[in-house]
């Protein structure tokens, strides 16, 4: 086994790497350093069990089992086998799945790369036991992920990773939103948007334009401490989440059970300091998507604390008040509406928006540069993110 702590690399959204290792520094996690769509750490049982309950923007850890040079096919097939304890780890009874990211020359297709792994492991198991483990990509007992990056320019070969993922799909699924818009935000970027701006619950929190009100949700849970991997229950105590890693040899019941009190008992009625939390309010003008959005908050178990209201993003008016923050992700043209009908939104919204919110901040998710100019306002800040693949930009506007 592993000596604790043991290298993990979290898989995260492009353009989160900062807001994510800052998270997890704040779960506890040792030696943390961002990368490239991902943030590199180490921990333990107990810190890894942490982690998959409680933390918001990682797609999903990975346990590093072995790193070993690799120079074709051959430095595969023999590191894989000498990678692990495999009689422990993967007897002949327990299925697998694997998965390929990377590429070396000789190793440059993913497909190929998935099959080879799984070819270095069953050519063991009928070395050693004369029958092999079967495929399973639904619901295997062992998720294995092997990683190839090259060496330094002029070397040779380069470097293998293979590493274990316990996740049980991918981590951004909450388990609460059975109901969605057209052009869903996935939850893990959403929470890492509302943790770029710095809202803490504290100042009233709006969504012109909320749709089925991922992001409020998102930052309400976050506020009241509701952990990522807990389900409600209907009235029980929060469930956790499948978890692949109750297969693991090394598994600890112990530790996994105290994790799971832990992430309960942080769930709160109110901020950390005893303070309420501050308005939160979504608007939409489609009442279909709206009941998406209540349904999603009841399910998240934070619907006391968001108020819903119908009415065009056109017509907003801010809560009575100090002012807080408006968030916002409206439609960019790649999956929803009409250029010219969409320009129309964003010159109406960004009128509105400087007649009637001064004092408030504005962070909107931007995927056209062309319909962000309609709103004809000047961003202070612009951060690169990534939405299903298109490149975007969470701007900041200080509305005067």
């Amino acid at each position: 086994m592993p000596a604790a702590p043991f290298p993990i690399v979290a898989v995260v959204p492009p353009g989160l790497e900062e807001v994510a290792a800052a998270e997890l520094v704040n779960l506890r996690a040792q030696e943390v350093r961002p990368l490239r769509r991902a943030v590199a750490c180490r921990t333990d049982l107990a810190g890894l069990y942490r982690l998959h309950l409680r933390a918001r923007l990682p797609f999903r850890f990975l346990r590093e089992l072995a790193r070993f040079p690799c120079r074709g096919r051959d430095d595969l097939h023999r590191g894989v086998q000498n990678a692990a304890d495999w009689d422990l780890w993967l007897p002949p009874g327990h299925s697998l799945k694997v998965e390929a990211t990377g590429a070396l020359p000789g190793l440059d297709h993913s497909h190929y790369n998935a099959l080879a792994v799984k070819n270095a492991l069953v050519d063991r198991q009928r070395q050693r036991w004369g029958k092999r483990s079967s495929v399973d990509l639904d619901d295997p007992a062992l998720v294995l992920h092997l990683h190839l990056s090259a060496g330094r320019p002029g070397g040779e070969g380069g470097t293998a990773v293979l590493s274990l993922d316990g996740g049980g799909g991918s981590l951004h699924r909450r388990g609460w939103r059975a109901a969605m818009g057209l052009a869903p935000l996935k939850e893990n970027l959403a929470a890492g948007l509302i943790a770029l701006t710095g809202w803490d619950g504290s100042v009233p929190l709006v969504d012109p334009l909320c749709g089925s009100g991922t992001l409020l949700i998102e930052a309400a849970c976050a506020a009241l401490g509701r952990a990522p991997g807990l389900e409600e229950s209907g009235g029980g105590p929060p469930r956790a989440r499948p978890f692949g890693r109750r297969r693991w040899p090394d598994f600890d019941a112990a530790a996994w059970e105290r994790e799971v009190a832990a992430a309960r008992s942080g769930r709160r009625d109110t901020l950390a300091d005893g303070r309420p939390l501050a308005q939160i309010v979504g608007r939409d003008q489609d009442p279909a998507v709206l009941a998406q959005a209540r349904a999603n908050a009841a399910a998240a178990g934070v619907a006391p604390w968001i108020d819903w209201e119908s009415g065009d993003a056109r017509t907003f008016m801010p809560p009575p008040g100090p002012p807080g923050l408006l968030v916002c992700n409206p439609p960019y043209g790649a999956r929803l509406g009409e250029r010219e009908e969409l320009q129309s939104l964003y010159a109406d919204l960004g009128r509105t928006l400087k007649d009637h919110c001064s004092g408030w901040t504005l962070w909107l998710l931007s995927g056209n540069p062309e319909l962000t100019g309609a709103l004809r306002m000047k961003a202070s800040k612009r951060i690169a993110v990534s939405n299903g693949g298109i490149d975007c930009r969470w701007l900041r506007y200080d509305i005067r």
